[in-house]
């Protein structure tokens, strides 16, 4: 039996070819499904996708009228899936629902060091020749105040950093984690966090109760000299919000590894294309602001845990197991 994986990057294909050898058939491909490329995967039982998928309504339709039956997707976030209408089609979904958070964790502090201590715009002048430290000032993160939002396995993991330089620890979730107190996390309103934190590090999942966490009013609530960080999901941020606050020459500094509307520009080439997202085009034009493509998860050791939790949600699936990977187990179509 054949499997089609879309969206694959060219990194990963080698990756999934070799952990499915001798189980399945899989196709790679690098287009990501939507409405147009649905079509393609008629025939076909099973399905992997990444997290940039869209599988509304319509394209779930398309695909349960192709004979899909299972889709194994390749990320922990699933809200980029309609699961009423999956369950209503009788289409089981899986996730990988852990992976390595050390490159999550890892990536966000490069990004905050990154912004710091303004790496990008010394990489660019010194490629110039030019070696001048005008504008190049940081701080040290030792004996500052980090505010970490969402403290499971990732939010740990960054918080074991931030002990790590010696910073200290506020958190924010909605239950503690010892391994954080051990540490000396003091848990507080988020409101709290939002005034005193010179680094904010975002690590909750997008919910309806977290979309827009990161509003106009808690902009306001944190400090002028505050770094941001986001490498959990776009939507976490009011977009707009934040250029509005950029504009007024807040922040040392903001990095996001995500953006709310990233569906259909992330992990795509648009170089030569016009971009008509203009708060993210305006949000690229700061110069205390990173955007990277959705590649804090990006490490082969992360990779290699998603493929191979892939492959045995598959697996499970033909066996008629289920784990907690399953977002919507197997049932009679409707």
């Amino acid at each position: 039996m054949e499997i089609i994986a879309f969206g694959v990057q060219s990194d990963e294909k080698p990756l999934i070819e070799k952990a499915f050898a001798g189980h399945h058939d899989i196709r790679c491909l690098d287009v990501f499904l939507n409405e147009d490329t649905a079509p393609i995967a008629a025939g076909h039982e099973i399905i992997s996708t990444s997290v940039n998928a869209d599988l509304n309504n319509r394209v779930l339709q398309t695909l349960a009228a192709g004979g899909t039956q299972m889709i194994a997707q390749r990320s922990t976030g699933f809200n980029n899936i309609d699961l009423e209408v999956a369950e209503r089609l009788g289409i089981t979904v899986a996730r990988v629902s852990y992976y390595s958070p050390y490159s999550v964790a890892e990536f966000a502090w490069s990004l905050a060091m990154a912004i710091n201590r303004r790496i990008v715009r010394a990489s660019t002048r010194t490629r110039d020749f030019d070696f001048r430290l005008d504008g190049l000032m940081g701080r040290d993160m030792h004996g500052r105040t980090v505010g970490v939002l969402g403290t499971g396995k990732i939010g740990e993991a960054f918080t074991r950093i931030a002990h790590g330089f010696g910073m200290n620890l506020l958190g924010w979730d909605v239950a503690e984690n010892p391994a954080c107190l051990e540490l000396g996390m003091d848990y507080v309103e988020k409101e709290r966090l939002f005034a005193e934190a010179d680094l904010i590090s975002l690590h909750v999942p997008l919910l309806p109760a977290t979309q827009n966490l990161i509003d106009a009013s808690a902009l306001k609530n944190m400090k002028n000299d505050a770094i941001l960080v986001n490498s959990s999901r776009g939507g976490l941020i009011d977009s707009q919000a934040l250029v509005d606050e950029l504009r007024k020459g807040r922040f040392t500094g903001v990095g996001l590894d995500v953006y709310e509307a990233e569906a259909g520009l992330f992990f795509l080439d648009k170089s030569l294309e016009i971009v008509v997202d203009d708060t993210l085009a305006r949000l690229v034009t700061f110069p205390n602001v990173l955007v990277t493509s959705h590649q804090a998860y990006y490490t082969e050791d992360a990779v290699g845990q998603i493929i191979d939790t892939t492959l045995q949600n598959v697996l499970d699936y033909k066996a008629g197991r289920r784990s907690d990977n399953v977002l919507v187990p197997s049932a009679p179509k409707s």
